[in-house]
């Protein structure tokens, strides 16, 4: 078997991002070789080498497709490295662009597809999908686990810098000397182990956005270097003096309650401001407890598993439970529980052995009446009222008749406790004591769009 008949083997059965083929050979040459290739696996590249070298044989093999043409005479073994390493840049590129492609696609429709219907989460989304069309600093915040870092990606990924680069830097994961240097780069010789000049995350960020995660954490000292860059666009690497300017895009995230650490000193204000130009805030688990079903069955499928292999039990018990670790939280449980339970349905015992806290809310699932689980930190009777009503009211699709019997009440009790709640105007729909509320629906899903 010739050369050329040996390398179609080997390509029948391997993938080459590159062949690099000799011209002059038993037939098939060199030609026959590439038109091969190019006809079967056009995304393997090919070079030619000959010592016979003529302009014609040249311009037909670069016009037949060859990614290169090397002249063996001399020293050729640097033209045809150099040809090498450009094949290997440019498929690097081509991956890269169709990762890239690939994750635009899906977090374009990442606000669009946020898992919920709760007013809660849907406010957070809308606010999100109009400020990913500006340049506009965001902070996010909400509790460890409400999907911080999901939505700063789809605020880039929807924004106009979707193509430049996406850098997130956590400001609580590393020490105060590192995370200087992390951010902001440095000189060869700032420091010891410098060795090299290293740029920093903005650097790594122009044109792009930087997402800070955990701004809570950031220390005093380079609060007033991040103030900088904010304001005036520039910095200095740690151990120069020459000023550096940068486009990005900042985007913050905390968990923390910043305002009371500006009353404590502990986060400067003018930095605070800064950062808090366009607030989002991310609602916890406990404020969306009618979000779960559908998250379950979004995790369940994400799993391969049956979007119903929960039972009726364990879901009761799922809306029950507070979840002090948010959606992440329960996406854990889930996992655990889906291993346990393999193909059987997914009980209380599987939920309990990977939860064993969430015992006390099994206690309660059985049973007919609902009662949410109280947070440590409280919670406000005023706004669980509220919810309420507008659960009722959009069970019963606006039809206050039904809502005040899922609540318990009469229709003149319903009434005022709306009209506590800004839900209605006072004797708003007294004219007729009957089932009358078609058409209301509307009316009360824009009130409370607009809550």
């Amino acid at each position: 078997m010739n050369a050329s008949r040996a390398a179609l083997k080997r390509l029948e059965g391997e993938t080459f991002d590159a062949v690099v083929t000799d011209l002059r050979m038993a037939p098939p040459d060199g030609l026959a070789l590439l038109t091969e290739i190019r006809t079967r696996w056009p995304a393997t590249a090919v070079v030619l080498m000959t010592a016979y070298s003529t302009k014609e044989t040249a311009r037909r093999a670069l016009n037949d497709g060859a990614a290169g043409y090397v002249d063996k005479e001399g020293e050729f073994r640097a033209e045809l490295r150099a040809i090498l390493e450009r094949i290997a840049r440019e498929r690097r590129l081509e991956a890269d662009n169709r990762t890239l492609s690939g994750t635009v696609d899906s977090l374009r429709k990442g606000l669009a597809t946020v898992i919920g219907e709760s007013p809660a989460i849907r406010q957070s989304v809308a606010l999100a999908e109009k400020v990913a069309a500006t340049d506009s600093t965001v902070l996010l915040r909400g509790e460890s686990g409400t999907g911080k870092d999901l939505f700063a990606r789809a605020i880039h990924f929807s924004s106009r810098r979707a193509a430049g680069p996406w850098v997130k830097v956590n400001c609580g994961a590393l020490p105060e000397a590192l995370l200087e240097s992390e951010l902001f780069g440095h000189e060869k010789g700032a420091f010891t182990g410098a060795v090299r000049q290293k740029p920093g995350r903005f650097e790594d960020a122009a044109d792009g956005t930087l997402f800070l995660d955990e701004i809570g954490e950031l220390p005093m000292s380079l609060q007033v270097k991040l103030l900088q860059v904010i304001e005036e666009k520039t910095f200095t690497h740690v151990g120069g003096n020459q000023p550096i300017t940068v486009d990005v895009r900042i985007i913050a995230a905390t968990n923390r309650d910043l305002e009371e650490m500006v009353k404590a000193r502990q986060f400067r204000e003018d930095l605070f401001f800064r950062l808090n130009v366009f607030p989002i805030r991310l609602p916890s688990l406990r404020e969306r407890p009618g979000d779960i079903p559908a998250l379950v069955g979004f995790f369940l499928g994400a799993r391969g598993a049956r979007r119903d292999q929960v039972s009726a039990e364990a879901m009761r018990a799922l809306e029950q439970y507070a979840f002090p670790g948010n959606v992440r939280e329960l996406e854990h449980t889930l996992e655990r529980a889906t291993i346990l339970a393999g193909s059987d349905p997914i009980g209380t015992e599987h939920l309990s052995f990977a939860r064993p806290e969430m015992l006390a809310s099994f206690a309660g699932a059985s049973g007919p009446a609902w009662v949410p689980a109280i947070p440590p930190e409280g919670l406000s009777l005023e706004v669980l009222e509220r919810e309420l009503i507008l659960k009722a009211l959009d069970m019963a699709r606006g039809n206050k008749s039904q809502a005040a019997r899922l609540l318990g009440l009469t229709r003149r009790t319903l009434y005022s406790r709306m009209e506590k709640h800004g839900l209605r105007k006072p004797g708003e729909g007294e004219a007729s004591e009957g089932d009358d509320d078609a058409g209301e629906g509307d009316d009360v899903a824009s009130r409370r769009a607009g809550a």
